[in-house]
């Protein structure tokens, strides 16, 4: 079975040689230290694995289990019957019990459960009629729901879909890379050296140029995949942002509430008498530009980024999304394995809405960020990391103790 665990026997070796026919060494201890310095081996191995992650489609009624881009194990499934629909989106498992009782259903037995969101939806052990039969949750096979629980941890992700997806490789340069810090040596020029007698024959030309690449700081929970979303937010309105600039300016707007009232004209009239333009008391583009370049006003970013670390926010930035007026759907970017000080690791994508929004790599050309945010999220990228990027709400479901969910329907 794939999702065995494999175990090794142990067994212990003794050797003799016989030297000049006359000493019998042992070679036991040898042979105890040779497994002991293959254990750490095999478990930095098992710890290099690409991340688990698994897709659920309800129209197949089938979970399919991958490591990486790896299908490694397939199990059909019965979710939600009408009524109560299973949801679609992007989850993660949130809590694991080997023995667990329904709190809404009389008491009934959940086996080797996978607590999905907080409100019900679950992975157990349940009857498979070849349809949809359950409450919400999704029923699977006793040897698989056994199998795949050996092997899961909380945190891992879950992407429940309404036709079948699978995962693609992706690259782009909005994925973070591993942090590989490096301070440039100061260097002096030929023309400088030669300008300087003193300096010939002091310094040779290859330590002028040279370049040191500093270790990167170890960091203390490079076990803990994070999860990052991308969602847009809403910006003020034109008049809000002419409300503002306004009373920044000294002139007095009124409260800002979108709304061009008595004290909104009033504020603009005294700003075109002082610029020497027509007073007329009321907004046009050109005088909104105007406005703008005497505040210095730049364009706020129009989506922000946050980062989960074990089920708390750690990190936020505002970046932007090109043509926010087009459809983005949700799209889950995954990082597989890499090691301490690798200079690069390779992503995957799900799109977790089919075709909705578009192919994933042309949803992370419309992202931009800014060089501080890349770096920090270099700086703290961790095998197993995610990237969901999506148009649809979050925080009705999003809170202490989970991930970011994202309901697709």
């Amino acid at each position: 079975m794939l999702f065995g665990k494999i175990y090794t026997r142990k067994r212990r070796a003794g050797a003799f040689v016989s030297l000049a026919g006359a000493a019998l060494l042992s070679v036991t201890a040898l042979s105890g230290a040779m497994a002991r310095d293959a254990a750490p081996a095999a478990d930095q191995a098992e710890a290099s694995q690409p991340p688990l992650h698994m897709l659920v489609s309800l129209e197949d009624q089938q979970i399919k289990v991958y490591r990486g881009l790896d299908l490694i194990e397939t199990s059909p499934i019965s979710s939600g019957k009408r009524g109560h629909s299973t949801p679609t989106g992007v989850f993660s498992i949130l809590e694991k019990r080997r023995k667990h009782f329904s709190n809404l259903y009389d008491n009934a037995p959940m086996p080797f459960m996978q607590r999905l969101t907080w409100s019900g939806v679950a992975m157990h052990v349940g009857r498979l009629p070849g349809r949809p039969a359950s409450h919400g949750c999704i029923r699977l096979p006793r040897d698989f729901a056994k199998s795949l629980y050996s092997m899961t941890d909380r945190g891992m992700h879950v992407v429940v879909t309404r036709e079948p997806a699978d995962p693609v490789r992706v690259s782009h340069s909005v994925l973070p890379q591993p942090f590989a810090p490096a301070t440039e040596v100061a260097s002096l020029s030929n023309r400088t050296i030669e300008a300087d007698p003193a300096l010939r024959g002091a310094i040779r030309e290859t330590e002028l140029n040279a370049s040191l690449t500093l270790a990167q700081p170890e960091n203390p929970d490079f076990d803990q995949p994070l999860r990052m979303i991308i969602t847009p937010q809403k910006l003020p309105g034109r008049i809000q942002v002419l409300q503002e600039l306004l009373n920044q300016m000294g002139y007095n707007a009124g409260p800002v509430d979108g709304v061009p009232g008595r004290k909104t004209r009033a504020a603009i009239s005294l700003y075109q008498e002082g610029a020497d333009l027509p007073v007329t008391g009321q907004m046009t583009d050109a005088l909104e530009a105007r406005i703008h370049a005497d505040a210095g006003y730049e364009e706020p970013q129009n989506a922000m980024l946050r980062v989960r670390r074990k089920f708390r926010d750690i990190y936020s930035a505002p970046v932007s999304v090109k043509d926010l007026g087009r459809e983005i759907g949700t799209h889950v970017f995954t990082a597989l394995d890499f090691k301490p000080g690798d200079a690069s690791v390779e992503w995957i994508a799900v799109s977790a809405e089919g075709g909705r929004g578009g192919a994933p790599a042309s949803i992370l050309d419309r992202i931009e960020m800014s060089d501080k945010v890349a770096t920090d999220l270099a700086k703290m990228l961790t095998p197993g990391t995610s990237l969901t990027v999506t148009d649809r709400g979050f925080a009705r479901n999003t809170g202490l103790g989970t991930d970011f969910v994202v309901i697709t329907r």
